[in-house]
């Protein structure tokens, strides 16, 4: 049975560097002795991230955006060059919407970002982490990839998905150094929930995390090794509800489903076209 999982002196690789948790995630990696690669969209983002770490935490850092294929291709450059121990599949995007209004555009980006990239950075950066004495791959999902939830559809199908890949993926690589966890976090305080979304886990009563513990909870998560972490109470036991009783969780929704459907967006006038 495998038991903890050290940070200190890695090497991990970030993805999402740049969001909210990614900020906060990357200065914890960085107290917790870890040397960092870190990705994300646009290079003065990047470079105002790096000021304020500690000096040699960063090693390298890669920006673009990863649905380029020269993004990924240098990114699993830069974790070859600097022998990666971690792969952290962190970037994703989000969106409130009735799912009969979502775009076929919007609905493409969603699952690639949460979905196929994780997957197709994680295929690119496997052999390098199998060259490695002990490594991890910890894919953070979220709630909604245990609990499918009005609004979200797009997105919850995106994150069952990567929760699913996490666990094939790590019964695949358990005769291997490399292990895999899946870390899903609850509500976070962070640009990608707009004042809709936000004013709706008000009105419902759910919580949001600053992106400073959700960071902690995340290091502290990999420091334990786990496959699968919830992050957040109430939301653990709802989780196991959902998995044992749906019909409880169906009916806790439902009884909320006027005022989430209150919280959509109007859709524009493509979007009322069949």
């Amino acid at each position: 049975m495998r038991h903890g999982f050290p940070l200190d002196g890695k090497v991990c690789v970030l993805t999402g560097a740049t969001g909210g948790i990614g900020q906060a995630l990357a200065r914890a990696l960085a107290g917790a002795g870890c040397r960092l690669v870190l990705c994300g969209r646009k290079p003065e983002q990047l470079e105002r991230l790096c000021a304020t770490l500690p000096a040699q935490a960063v090693v390298a850092t890669c920006s673009g955006s990863l649905t380029e294929t020269s993004t990924q291709a240098r990114l699993a450059r830069c974790a070859s060059e600097h022998a990666a121990d971690v792969l952290i599949n962190l970037a994703g995007v989000n969106q409130l919407q009735a799912f009969e209004h979502m775009s076929s555009t919007t609905l493409t980006q969603l699952v690639n970002t949460n979905l196929l990239l994780p997957m197709e950075v994680t295929r690119q950066l496997l052999p390098i982490l199998q060259r490695r004495p002990t490594a991890m791959i910890a894919n953070v999902g979220s709630v909604f990839g245990s609990i499918g939830h009005p609004g979200y559809v797009a997105y919850s199908a995106s994150k069952f998905g990567l929760r699913g890949f996490s666990e094939a993926l790590g019964r695949e690589l358990a005769d291997t150094p490399v292990r895999v966890v899946h870390i899903s976090p609850r509500a976070t305080q962070t640009t990608m929930n707009d004042g809709r979304a936000r004013a709706l886990n008000q009105r419902l009563g759910n919580r949001e995390d600053p992106p400073e513990q959700v960071a902690q909870q995340i290091l502290k998560a990999m420091q334990a090794g786990r496959s699968l972490t919830t992050l957040g109470w109430p939301e653990r036991a709802f989780v196991f509800i959902n998995q044992l009783l749906p019909a409880i969780v169906d009916k806790a929704l439902n009884a909320n489903l006027t005022t989430i459907k209150a919280a959509f967006p109007n859709p524009t006038p493509q979007e009322q076209t069949p």
